[in-house]
């Protein structure tokens, strides 16, 4: 699976307004792009170009841009707000930088642009995932590198179980498995993909925290057909309640799947035409 209906109007919206709020809940986006970027380390490019996909407000591009003083860093991300918070803390020295509001899955740059691709914490909003790995190998130059973190079907396990003992409404995105992500990637024309994944469990005092926490990432359900409106008092205190039995050592987990991978833009194949086969006269007259 692949492919999801997700709302991309209302996660634009939702991204928009937590904008200002994004910063001071974003330890675990901070924490992942980290562990992400660190993946640089063992590599050798040095690239002139390099795209941030899923910018948000700027962190993984201000790392970037420390990292590689020379390159031209583009931050691409489909909430206009969060793109103006990242420009308005950008440092004085960042004067090779745009930020372009765009849509993962059809991106408005040319083919080849860049020599890097980082997205971190953002593939996990794309409705199909092929179409954003097309785009990725599409904009990315030949032996350019694509490396991504992402969410896999462990995520928030505790809050869908606990969403799943108040009502049958969705409340919590459905994640893609790590292997179809990997296979998504050779199919999009990328060589020597690397998928790894691990287990991060953020601790929260009471379960109204996460709650509060996911609202102001702008991390809220983006299903189609997900329950419209805001949780009614009574359904609110259910779902708090059916999250209590997860409490250990007197605090609530919230459990994340991280999945990271990266691969390298594969040589692309040649349009096949029609087959000219030979055969020797000697053959057609035995025949």
């Amino acid at each position: 699976m692949t492919t999801r209906e997700l709302d991309k109007r209302s996660i634009a919206l939702a991204f928009d307004r937590a904008a200002p709020t994004y910063e001071a809940h974003d330890v675990l986006q901070r924490e992942v792009a980290a562990r992400l970027l660190e993946r640089l380390d063992y590599t050798t490019v040095q690239p002139s170009r390099v795209l941030d996909l899923g910018a948000g407000t700027g962190r993984c591009a201000r790392a970037l841009a420390g990292r590689y003083r020379k390159a031209l860093i583009t931050e691409c991300d489909l909430a206009p707000a969060m793109l103006r918070m990242s420009r308005e803390r950008a440092p004085r020295w960042f004067s090779r930088h745009r930020y372009v509001c765009a849509d993962v899955e059809a991106l408005p740059f040319a083919a080849g642009a860049f020599e890097l691709i980082v997205s971190s914490l953002s593939l996990q909003w794309c409705e199909a995932l092929p179409a954003a790995f097309g785009e990725a190998r599409r904009t990315l130059r030949e032996g350019g590198l694509f490396l991504f973190s992402t969410l896999g079907p462990d995520t928030l396990k505790e809050l869908r179980a606990a969403s799943a003992a108040v009502d049958e409404s969705p409340r919590v995105n459905r994640f893609i498995d790590m292997h179809v992500i990997g296979d998504a990637l050779g199919a999009a024309g990328f060589a020597d993909p690397v998928m790894e994944a691990e287990r991060i469990t953020v601790e929260y005092d009471d379960a109204m925290t996460l709650l509060r926490d996911l609202k102001g990432l702008g991390a809220t359900n983006a299903q189609s057909g997900r329950a419209r409106g805001l949780l009614a008092r009574r359904r609110l205190q259910a779902l708090v309640a059916a999250y209590e039995p997860f409490r250990r050592d007197g605090k609530m987990p919230a459990t994340y799947e991280v999945v990271y991978g990266h691969a390298w833009a594969a040589p692309q194949r040649p349009a096949k035409g029609p087959t000219e086969q030979v055969f020797p006269l000697s053959q057609l007259r035995r025949r």
